[in-house]
């Protein structure tokens, strides 16, 4: 059973950043790795997505440029840098293995993913 423990949430100012950890064990075989946000009253979407290797990432159009997901050398942990943090960037965030090859533009698919986290709270205030 694949097991994913989160860290890093809190709350920041505008403008402020976090990074977020992801412990993965109990893989048998690794695949994609993700993070999801979700906010009150609103449809969990997906933020980032890494492939086993790292040399492939995909981001939301909302996030680009300001958060980044990577691995450690171990590829046992899961980053999400977040930059540059807005309101609308408030929300539960969290860590997901995919359960199996994702198909081509699927990596921030929820339903690609069958193994979560507990999620972190991040707040971003005004």
């Amino acid at each position: 059973q694949v097991q994913l423990v989160e860290s890093g949430g809190g709350s920041v100012q505008t403008g402020g950043s976090l990074r977020l950890s992801c412990k993965a064990s109990g893989y048998a075989s690794r695949h994609y790795m993700g993070w999801f946000r979700q906010a009150p009253g609103k449809e969990r979407e997906g933020v980032a997505a890494i492939s086993p290797s790292g040399s492939n990432t995909h981001y939301a159009d909302s996030v680009k440029g300001r958060f980044t997901v990577s691995q450690d050398n171990a590829k046992t942990t899961l980053f999400l840098q977040l930059n540059s943090l807005k309101a609308e960037d408030t929300g539960m965030y969290y860590c997901a293995a995919a359960s199996g090859a994702i198909y081509v533009g699927r990596w921030l698919q929820d339903r690609e993913y069958n193994h979560w986290g507990q999620g972190t709270q991040v707040t971003v205030s005004s």
